[in-house]
């Protein structure tokens, strides 16, 4: 995403913690900086892009945080996946100090960031968000960067989103499962199922992934555990029933403890597939 920018003609300013992504921007051109104060210091346009609600927390209002040099009408981009009401407490101190901040998850994967075509969702100030659309339109698909509304719209979103493909994955193996006990070929399942109404992003992608047996990291499990828990806590803290969304939950905790925790989400159908008593391995499909 930060080398889009890069092509796109933004200077940067960078900082990781890992220093192997941040030696590879700046020798792409981008400018170093020693801490997150730094580039607030040096910047009117910040991105954060972390793993958790903590992580994002931890680099705004931390020690050398981006609060504490942060300069008025400065916007902030965060374009994790956190909790909405993180979202919208660290928004409320952000304006509190004169700047403004969107928050902005993504979906499309690693394919979306590598190929600059993610889904953006976006909550925060209207203003703010037109300010900075040329730089988001750098990281994502312009007919898919969407104001969704006030701080925390974009956040719950990315929740929404996630329901949406964990009912699609669980049930993509769950039908594969059927046709494999049944004697049915699943390729050939799927290859008729994207022909029709049941065509899916998840049945093209994750499906194939399943049938394969290639679970090479795109998004790991240990990341879409953790969006489930902010689904399951973001629930709640709304009063929404969701009995399907449980069942996925308790089905991604089941692909980790299995000890898929550093595969792609998609493993999730080797889970299923073990549960149907078939075998997990790509040989046996």
């Amino acid at each position: 995403m930060a080398l889009h920018l890069l092509k796109a003609g933004w200077p940067l300013v960078v900082h990781s913690r890992s220093r192997a992504p941040v030696d590879a921007l700046v020798e792409a051109g981008a400018a170093r900086a020693s801490s997150p104060a730094e580039v607030a210091r040096r910047s009117t346009r910040i991105i954060t892009m972390l793993p958790d609600s903590p992580d994002v927390e931890q680099v705004l209002e931390g020690p050398d945080g981006v609060f504490s040099a942060l300069t008025p009408a400065t916007i902030l981009i965060d374009m994790s996946t956190i909790a909405p009401l993180t979202a919208r407490r660290l928004a409320q101190r952000a304006a509190a100090l004169g700047a403004a901040m969107l928050d902005a998850p993504v979906s499309g994967g690693e394919i979306g960031a590598v190929n600059a075509t993610l889904s953006i969702m976006v909550g925060g100030n209207e203003a703010a968000f037109m300010t900075v659309t040329p730089i988001l339109e750098a990281m994502g698909n312009p007919e898919r960067i969407v104001l969704i509304g006030e701080s925390g719209a974009g956040q719950i979103c990315k929740v929404c989103n996630q329901m949406a493909i964990g009912g699609a994955l669980a049930v993509v193996a769950e039908l594969f499962a059927l046709a494999r006990k049944a004697g049915v070929d699943p390729a050939k399942v799927r290859q008729a199922l994207l022909g029709g109404f049941a065509a899916s992003r998840v049945l093209e992608v994750h499906g194939e992934r399943m049938l394969t047996g290639n679970y090479k990291p795109g998004f790991r499990t240990a990341l879409y555990a953790k969006d489930f828990r902010i689904v399951a806590s973001t629930l709640a803290a709304y009063h929404s029933p969701a009995p399907v969304s449980a069942v996925v939950q308790q089905l991604v905790e089941a692909t980790m403890a299995a000890g898929h925790a550093n595969d792609d989400y998609a493993a999730l159908g080797a889970v299923l597939f073990e549960m149907a008593g078939l075998n997990r391995e790509p040989a046996a499909l």
